[in-house]
């Protein structure tokens, strides 16, 4: 959606033209010489990111923090079209037990993944800003590895109805309600632990970073539109640690976010819609409206 409304982030960052599009499932249909580990038929996602392999963090092995990194669908020609090349090493092969619609939108709940566990939630209070189809899966995650309260804000009804049947422990609308009334409901007397930022929204980090307990962590995934400032005397005086996320983890975010849906965890109730992609703009709109959690194009 950054890319579709051509916000200030999208403008600085596509070259146009570009085929947009870093979310998918498909079939190999060819394969390069030299590939190995791979046959035609394979169903397969892939990391969309293109790493440059030389630069020091490549070499120690952080791919996910490379420099020269390349985006499919942002810098390079990306998945909504027939056909996608990426290198084989980004390839990912399926197991049988996840779905095509649930494969289809591993990139961002690889996203999710990454942000909810870059921190340890066992017994932990987390608060999520942003119920849009990451924070969604957030909350599954969460409560899979041992978080005690859940909670997320949002301004959107439709939404923090999806957040509930998705099992926070309590979904809020924030433009209603101060989280301090929150943390007296659930008889919370010093702050949340984890705050996972999915919002890029700035009153949302504000009221995140007053939310929180002294030594609190927070993974901040949300893109904002534009700069804003922060209370940097709450952070300080707060000794908050503060995490920038950006994409998934190469390749741990990968097989720990699969193992995850093999041991039970089922996001699939974020899919609200699917269209073929020859209707795109009513699939864009029906995100646009509010009134969608994650929504699917196919190909076929």
């Amino acid at each position: 959606l950054h890319i579709y409304n051509w916000d200030e982030w999208a403008q600085k960052t596509i070259p146009v033209p570009m085929h947009v599009g870093h979310e998918f499932v498909g079939n190999i249909v060819e394969l390069g010489e030299s590939v190995k580990h791979f046959s035609i038929g394979d169903r397969v996602s892939g990391e969309g990111h293109i790493t440059c392999g030389h630069c020091r963090n490549c070499r120690a092995g952080e791919k996910h923090l490379c420099r020269n990194t390349k985006g499919i669908g942002v810098n390079i020609p990306g998945a909504f079209a027939e056909y996608l090349v990426m290198p084989a090493e980004n390839i990912i092969k399926l197991p049988d037990d996840v779905s095509d619609e649930v494969a289809s939108m591993l990139d961002p709940y690889g996203n999710a993944v990454h942000t909810t566990l870059q921190f340890d939630l066992v017994g932990e209070d987390v608060l999520i800003t942003g119920a849009g189809p990451i924070g969604l899966m957030a909350i599954k995650i969460a409560k899979k590895v041992g978080a005690r309260h859940v909670v997320i804000t949002d301004v959107n009804p439709y939404r923090l109805e999806l957040a509930r049947k998705m099992g926070a422990t309590l979904a809020v609308n924030s433009a209603e309600r101060d989280l301090q009334s929150v943390m007296s409901e659930l008889n919370m007397t010093e702050g949340f632990d984890v705050g996972l930022e999915m919002s890029g929204n700035e009153r949302a980090f504000q009221d995140m970073i007053a939310a929180m307990n002294h030594g609190g962590r927070i993974a901040m995934l949300g893109i904002p539109p534009k700069p804003f400032a922060i209370e940097w005397n709450q952070v300080i005086f707060k000794s908050l640690t503060i995490a920038g996320i950006y994409g998934r983890r190469m390749f741990e975010t990968w097989y720990k976010g699969i193992a995850l849906l093999q041991s039970g965890l089922d996001v699939s109730s974020v899919i609200t819609a699917q269209y073929h992609y020859t209707d795109f703009e009513k699939a864009f709109s029906d995100m646009l409206s509010g009134r969608a959690g994650k929504v699917i194009l196919n190909w076929e």
